[in-house]
């Protein structure tokens, strides 16, 4: 199997520093801060990244999870939203909401949600983040 890889830089203190991340296959570099991060600054931030990776990962995950299962599906839409918390210990990831549409075509309500909750058990990404909470709202385009 593949190994992928990432990179950042980060220049200066914590509250006055900045930085960059990189995708190692190039297709992103992205300046990240304390305020793009912790507040509501320009740039990116790690759990943003970690959101764009956990919807693809389960789009592609629910995907074949389907697909095995006999139903073609059309389009898969997912978006995350990683909530990052304030705590005593520090910064923490206290919860990731998955919000998927989809289009599949001969499926009912139900096959697809227990299809969907697998993916979302599956998908490497979410077994990479089994200590955060995952939950899970899907559903069928225009049901």
């Amino acid at each position: 199997m593949a190994t992928r890889n990432g990179s950042a830089v980060w220049n200066g203190g914590l509250k006055d520093g900045n930085g960059t991340v990189r995708l190692g296959s190039g297709a992103f570099e992205g300046a990240y801060s304390f305020s793009s991060r912790f507040e509501e600054g320009t740039g990116t931030n790690p759990e943003e990244l970690i959101a764009a990776a956990h919807a693809g990962c389960f789009s592609m995950a629910l995907s074949g999870a389907l697909q095995k299962a006999g139903f073609a599906p059309r389009r898969i839409a997912t978006t995350a939203k990683v909530h990052l918390r304030m705590g005593e210990g520090g910064a923490s990831i206290a919860l990731i909401e998955l919000d998927c549409e989809a289009e599949v075509p001969g499926i009912d309500a139900a096959t697809f949600a227990g299809q969907a909750e697998g993916a979302k058990k599956n998908c490497p990404v979410s077994k990479a983040l089994a200590a955060v909470e995952i939950r899970l709202a899907a559903r069928l385009a225009g049901v």
